[in-house]
């Protein structure tokens, strides 16, 4: 844990008692605060009370007696309105802030020569979050990893000199962070998202460039409009900034092409490291993530070989295009975390031949966008509530049936891709939808799919065998 000693002796309001709410509560009262926590959720309430935590109904308190509002990222900060706390916050003048925002804090107070690197962006920032902190410990180094994957932040070890931060920020969390300041900040690509929390487009994209606009330095993707302007913006106000790419030529910075990562400078390229045959780091989408953690990497003055060579070790982040089986020429892929469709688009690119599982809850604009990939997809399997919906989008470009469940669709799936002749054949969940329809998480979603598949390979091979 992190004590957050920046509130010591002043008494605190804190709402929301998730995962990171109740780790935020504690690590303020491990540093002296007078933390008074409170939630809708009545189970959450009597969770915070068996941990030891002073509970009052913030509804009903005198919040004039309090130094801030700590909020859980969760909680609507402006839209679609704000949460009655954030009301009653602003009427007491009290500054809000969230779990980030404290560990910056405490990071400039307590050890501020220890690197943190935070990652933020639509898609690719959980991929570029792991794979950034396997190589470090790769390659020796004192790595902390947590943020919006894994580990709440303040439930990392606490600072020293030569440990690693290595953080993934939501919008949500940068919403909630005014002076974020990394020693390396990340920014790789923008597309609607949570546009039901920030109101416009223009309000995430400004939320998100926040994290590269307080970096000491800064590695910005280019590969959409709206990342390049930032990166525009950053070299306009003279901030040090290093344009990455997965899908185009750069002459300065660091950039994916035909299987190898460049290093371009004064418009000269230089092969630095192989991608091609990492299966954790196949795609355009993944070339983009591998040039964002070899130019952080390069910032923090590691050589261009020992970055080559780590990253044939990483394995991948789960549920992210993570290969979970092979059965001869077919490859299940799990890409729950694809909760939209720009990020279904950056699977549907990698592979060939397909047979895609898709559907759940979707989001703003459907699967329409998709169209360049119909030529790839043998057939389509559609779950959840936005099965309708994508059959009529496929309606006469892709076959597809309403497979409703994830496990007919599996074995839908795999029934028609055994009778196809390909060489190399995907059986890919990327849904394209968020999960709350049929499943709490997509992690969750995708552990079926992984369950439901190894259920029919070892039934299979029972067969066979028998």
């Amino acid at each position: 844990m992190i004590p957050v000693t920046t509130f010591q002796n002043q008494r605190v309001a804190l709402f929301g008692l998730g995962g990171s709410g109740l780790s935020t509560a504690k690590a303020l009262a491990a540093g002296g605060a007078d933390v008074r926590v409170w939630d809708d959720a009545p189970n959450r309430v009597a969770a915070a009370r068996e941990a030891g935590l002073a509970t009052v109904d913030l509804a009903k308190a005198d919040w004039f007696g309090f130094a801030a509002l700590v909020l859980a990222p969760g909680v609507p900060l402006t839209h679609p309105v704000p949460h009655w706390t954030v009301d009653k916050a602003r009427d007491a003048g009290l500054e809000i802030l969230g779990d980030v925002e404290l560990f910056f804090r405490e990071h400039r107070r307590v050890c501020p020569e220890s690197p943190v690197i935070a990652i933020t962006g639509t898609n690719g920032k959980s991929t570029t979050t792991a794979l950034i902190a396997h190589l470090l410990k790769d390659l020796g180094f004192d790595t902390q990893m947590g943020g919006n994957i894994g580990v709440p932040v303040l439930d990392l070890e606490p600072f020293a000199p030569a440990r690693h931060y290595v953080i993934e920020c939501s919008s949500y969390q940068i919403d909630l962070a005014a002076s974020i300041d990394p020693t390396i900040g990340i920014h790789m690509n923008l597309s609607p998202d949570h546009l039901d929390r920030h109101g416009t487009m223009e309000n995430y994209a400004a939320i998100k460039e926040r994290l590269v606009a307080g970096a000491k330095a800064a590695i910005v993707g280019v590969d959409d409009r709206l990342s390049s302007a930032i990166a525009d913006r950053l070299e306009l106000a003279s901030k040090p900034v290093c344009r990455i790419a997965g899908e185009r030529e750069l002459p300065d910075g660091v950039y994916a092409k035909d299987g190898q990562i460049f290093e371009a400078y004064d418009g000269t390229q230089h092969p630095v490291a192989k991608l091609a045959g990492i299966d954790s780091l196949r795609g355009d989408h993944n070339g983009q993530n591998a040039a964002a953690a070899f130019a952080a990497l390069r910032a923090l003055n590691v050589a261009p070989d020992r970055i080559a060579g780590a990253l044939k070790t990483f394995p991948g982040l789960n549920h992210r295009m993570q290969v979970i089986a092979r059965s001869g020429r077919l490859m299940f892929i799990n890409d729950s975390k694809a909760t939209n469709a720009d990020a279904a688009a950056r699977a549907l690119a990698s592979f060939e031949r397909i047979y895609w599982i898709a559907g759940g809850r979707a989001k703003e604009g459907g699967i329409a966008a998709l169209d360049e990939y119909w030529p790839r997809i043998a057939k389509a399997y559609l779950i959840g509530e936005a099965a309708e919906t994508f059959a009529q989008t496929l309606e006469g470009h892709v076959p597809a049936v309403l497979s409703g469940t994830l496990d007919l669709a599996i074995q839908q799936a795999v029934a028609d891709a055994k009778a196809d002749s390909a060489d190399e054949i995907a059986i890919l969940l990327s849904p394209a939808c968020a999960s709350f329809d049929q499943y709490p998480n997509f992690e969750l979603r995708g552990a079926a799919f992984a369950d439901a598949v190894h259920r029919i390979l070892d039934k299979t091979t029972s067969q066979e065998v028998a």
